[in-house]
């Protein structure tokens, strides 16, 4: 066996019980080559973290997280600032939107299990919201009220499943209404009316929204995408554009890259860090530079540049 420490965090209620699923695939194909794994099983929110931070502790050098984006979320933030250790991912999710910045698929084949423990690492940026870590995206506007609408008052889950949120989208989209949003931007102040406002690392959103398709996760530059208000008809119109990404050449959407920026709303209003729900009405975002070692997939469609 190999004297480098490898743990996976695994959320078993992640991908409706897949992610659970894997536990013994991954030590089917680390037994395979010659690797020694211990697998960790999360109790609840926060547990990631604290399993995360404790096998970093005990010298591990990879650390990974087996779930969805938020998982990843939980496994990388007491990693971030790190240069020691290497984290990844094994994407078990529904969404499973990080994962397309390390090009691996959103279910893996034999051949990925072979890129995973060759461990080609890069460095990737990390943004900073309101004093959290974001790896994929922070977003305002429609889609995250479309969360906030999926939520209970307790952050539970709301019962019916797949039929439930599309009608919260459909609900949204008819009665959405746009809030007037301040944003400081290299000094510069203005307003718009935010019906989207995504600011990210990474390219996809929602199983298949390319927000920010020129987004490079280690450019030290934030991707913004701003829409402001839309009829109806336009709406439909743009969500349309949003899965090719063509959406960023109408002139209703203000694309640009920055190191940070200042938003201000005049309420508390919904918004997701990787795609957990939370509210204020003032954001302090910035890109903190390669603060992440991950494993990635060169042949795969990673988001990364060509250094």
């Amino acid at each position: 066996m190999s004297n480098i420490k490898w743990a996976f965090i695994v959320n078993p209620v992640a991908g409706k019980g897949y992610a659970a699923s894997m536990a013994e695939v991954i030590k089917s194909e680390a037994a395979l080559r010659k690797t020694d794994v211990i697998i960790e099983f999360t109790r609840g929110k926060g547990h990631a973290s604290e399993l995360s931070e404790k096998f970093y502790n005990e010298g591990y050098k990879f650390i990974l997280g087996v779930g969805g984006d938020g998982t990843f979320n939980e496994v990388a933030t007491p990693l971030t600032g790190k240069n020691d250790v290497v984290t990844g991912l094994v994407a078990a999710g529904t969404g499973n939107d990080f994962i397309q910045i390390l090009g691996f698929p959103d279910r893996f084949g034999s051949g990925d299990w072979d890129t995973l423990f060759k461990a080609e690492t890069k460095a990737m940026d990390v943004g900073f919201c309101n004093g959290r870590f974001f790896f994929n995206g922070m977003g305002l506007g429609f889609d995250a009220q479309v969360a906030a609408e999926n939520y209970t008052p307790e952050g539970e889950v709301k019962p019916g499943g797949r039929n439930k949120y599309i009608w919260h989208i459909l609900k949204t989209l008819l009665f959405y209404s746009e809030k007037k949003m301040i944003v400081l931007n290299d000094g510069k102040e203005s307003e718009t009316d935010c019906f989207i406002n995504t600011v990210s690392i990474g390219r996809r959103f929602a199983g298949g929204f390319f927000l920010t398709p020129e987004a490079i996760a280690d450019d030290a530059l934030l991707d913004v995408c701003s829409i402001r208000r839309l009829g109806l008809l336009q709406r439909l119109r743009i969500l349309m554009m949003v899965p090719k990404g063509s959406h960023i050449n109408d002139r209703r959407v203000n694309y640009y890259k920055t190191s940070q920026l200042e938003l201000g709303f005049g309420e508390k209003v919904p918004y997701h860090l990787d795609g957990e729900l939370f509210f204020s009405d003032k954001f302090e975002i910035k890109i903190i530079p390669r603060a992440l070692n991950v494993i990635y997939n060169p042949g795969g469609g990673h988001f990364f540049g060509n250094m």
